[in-house]
């Protein structure tokens, strides 16, 4: 799970990077944008997902196999739901960037690394799903490959669409949400047709919308905490932003 976990947090950075390579008002841009972006959406998925660790582990544990199926549903549903309000938010980056009092340089140019992120959310979110479900069943290997694959076609795509193409932030950006749907499609191909699943996969099913509340009534709290967490930690990153595009100011 560690390499797991690290590849999904490198895609992003690896998108930051190769946008360094195109100025300093990119960069600072490109940082301030992942900062946005994590705190505003990746974040609260994040943790609103992590209720299936919950719900998942006790219907596993009690042999309750296909409640797991509900649940994954029901969560890709409340992810869906989720992931339409935060791209709202996501279209308005600009103006709130300026109304906190960012340079104007850096707050467009952050919203063009994140407005093409909008579709590699919908993905990322439904990962943290397909994740939970596999890992309360202890499945390791395929987590790993389905990381690590899409995670080295990501630095292929990014060098392709940046530096070839020449799309900058917004090939940097694409990127991302590429390599997000790549990664989310090979999982939900492996869910679907693997045997292994049998029990816990039964199709979907408007059952699944009986557990619609209960999971996001669990949620929350969840997506709450690592949220407050995460605000914390992207404090410094705006912070940097600044100061970046201030001594380029001050150099020029």
């Amino acid at each position: 799970m560690v390499l797991t976990n690290m590849s999904y947090y490198a895609i992003p950075l690896v998108s930051v990077m190769f946008s360094g390579h195109l100025g300093n008002v990119h960069l600072a841009g490109a940082t301030l944008g992942n900062s946005w972006a994590t705190v505003t959406g990746y974040a609260f998925v994040t943790g609103m997902n992590g209720a299936m660790e919950t719900l998942c582990g006790q219907a596993y544990g009690a042999r309750m196999y296909r409640l797991l199926g509900l649940y994954l549903q029901s969560s890709l549903i409340m992810s869906a739901m989720v992931s339409v309000l935060i791209s709202i938010v996501w279209l308005f980056t600009e103006p709130i960037l300026l109304c906190l009092h960012q340079e104007p340089e850096v707050s467009h140019a952050a919203t063009v690394f994140i407005r093409y992120q909008i579709p590699g959310l919908f993905a990322y979110s439904f990962l943290q799903c397909l994740l939970r479900y596999l890992q309360t069943q202890s499945i390791v290997i395929p987590l790993v490959v389905c990381s690590m694959v899409p995670f080295a076609l990501h630095i292929a795509l990014n060098y392709l669409l940046v530096n070839v193409v020449g799309l900058g932030l917004t090939g940097a950006s694409l990127a991302i949400s590429a390599t997000f749907w790549v990664s989310c499609l090979m999982l939900l191909a492996y869910v679907m047709w693997s045997k292994e699943f049998d029990e816990t996969w039964k199709g979907f099913s408007t059952d699944a919308l009986n557990y619609l509340l209960p999971t996001i009534k669990l949620a929350m709290p969840s997506a709450i905490m690592v949220w407050l967490v995460r605000l914390h930690l992207s404090t410094t990153h705006v912070y940097t932003c600044r100061s970046l595009i201030g001594f380029e100011s001050g150099q020029m």
